[in-house]
């Protein structure tokens, strides 16, 4: 059903503006500039014309059929253009415009809700920062973003969304889809979830949600889909559950249960924005893993002091390194390094070294968690390496200058995602153990 909406072939900007300051006018140069190749409709009481393209006073005045509609009009319109959408058989509609139950206007949207129940009309928003499916090269919102990738980001608010869109961008991983569900007036967590389900270009799906409308139904989509979700969910404390309320009038609800929920049906909940980006990056190039024998390799003693702290505190116990791994290791770690777990090659490490010692160890552990902890030359390569021996690898890259730079920037061209600190990279790591026992 919502094919069309994320995939359309003819699109109506029922707003559309010739002023650049304006709204009408951003998304309507976004969705031309992204190089959208369906057909453009800018709707404008004025007429005229914008950008090269034709401007048609209603929808009513288009000749052909339109897959989906995004508004940005005042509020007190969308009624009237819901109607005009409903006599044309539009199926779909982006409502971008504010002004709703968020508001205070709460019988505008029931309004707006029931026109749309009476035509067959699905909706996103309203008071969302619209959609952008970079596989489809439409972006129907804002800023303008066509790296592609494999992440589908669902949120309630525009500006999170936007802001992991951007991140992946800043990356080089991009993203699949950017969803900003504004007030879910219609389509929800459990309709994005369904979709994705089924989308041949995502692989993992991230949410923020303020708020769950059936709580069964989110849990029977989420037990249904074979890919990993991630979910943050803020109101977690009395005060955040009341700023819940203003921004988008969700019912926070009790975080216990919510969690539990998640427990059952193997969903991933992040602490804050920051998981979220970073367990759906790794979800999205990285596979879960079953066994506790994560072996960490490191220049940094330190670096690797911290990430032991977070898998212990976060139940992964860190296995101290047999005579078996030892042995095999003793002619590659320096004399004055560490030969336990962590592996600690000190700061004379070579990309070499970490490459020997996966390669000597990779059939004793489950999973590696490399830290390059200087400005180590041709770690991209090494990893790459140490990615083809089959086991899951985690990457955190710190304290390298312009050689990190250069070297996580071409991970990321191989598809190996890298976390700027030893403690998000080692709580990546629990996150993959855990969806693997869900």
């Amino acid at each position: 059903m919502l094919e069309k909406m994320f995939y359309p072939e003819a699109v109506a900007v029922i707003g559309a503006s010739a002023d650049p300051r304006k709204l009408g006018h951003v998304v309507l140069k976004n969705i031309v500039e992204g190089g959208f190749k369906g057909k453009i409709y800018p709707i404008n009481p004025k007429g005229g014309e914008i950008l090269g393209l034709k401007v048609y006073k209603s929808v009513l005045e288009v000749p052909d059929e339109i897959d989906l509609a995004v508004i940005i009009v005042p509020a007190k319109f969308v009624p009237d253009v819901m109607e005009d959408l409903g006599k044309k058989g539009v199926k779909n509609a982006v409502i971008i415009t504010g002004g709703f139950r968020e508001a205070g206007n709460e019988e505008l949207e029931e309004k707006v809700v029931e026109i749309a129940r009476k035509y067959g009309i699905r909706i996103v928003g309203p008071n969302c920062q619209g959609i952008n499916n970079t596989h489809h090269n439409f972006c129907a919102s804002w800023p303008l973003i066509t790296m592609k990738g494999k992440i589908a980001i669902a949120s309630q608010s525009g500006t999170v969304a936007a802001a992991m869109a951007e991140w992946s961008q800043r990356d080089g991983i991009g993203f699949s889809t950017f969803v900003s569900l504004g007030n879910k007036a219609d389509v929800d967590e459990v309709d994005i979830i369904n979709f994705f389900s089924k989308d041949e270009n995502t692989e993992v799906i991230a949410l923020y949600i303020e708020g769950v409308r059936d709580g069964r139904k989110f849990m029977e989509a989420a037990k249904k889909c074979k890919k990993p979700i991630v979910v943050l969910k803020p109101g977690v404390t009395e005060r955040g559950a009341k700023a819940v309320q203003s921004h988008t009038k969700s019912m926070a609800g009790r975080n216990e249960v919510f969690d539990a929920a998640c427990k059952q049906s193997g969903v991933v909940r992040a602490e804050n924005l920051e998981e979220l980006y970073d367990f759906a990056k790794a979800f999205a190039y990285l596979k879960p893993f079953k066994g506790d024998r994560i072996l960490i390799v490191t220049s940094s003693g330190g670096s690797g002091i911290l990430a032991v702290d977070v898998l212990e505190s976060n139940g992964v116990k860190v296995f101290e390194a047999d005579e078996e791994i030892k042995s095999r290791l003793k002619d590659i770690v320096p004399p004055h390094g560490i030969l336990d777990n962590p592996i600690d090659l000190t700061g004379d490490a070579t990309a070499e070294m970490y490459l020997e010692v996966a390669k000597a160890t990779h059939d004793l552990v489950d999973a590696f968690l490399l830290i390059f902890g200087d400005p180590i030359e041709n770690a991209a390569d090494a990893t790459a390496e140490i990615v083809k021996l089959g086991k899951t690898v985690v990457v955190a890259f710190l304290g390298g200058g312009d050689v990190e730079r250069r070297e996580v920037e071409k991970m990321h061209s191989y598809g190996i995602p890298v976390f700027p600190t030893p403690e998000r990279a080692a709580k990546v790591l629990v996150a993959l153990r855990r969806w693997s026992d869900a």
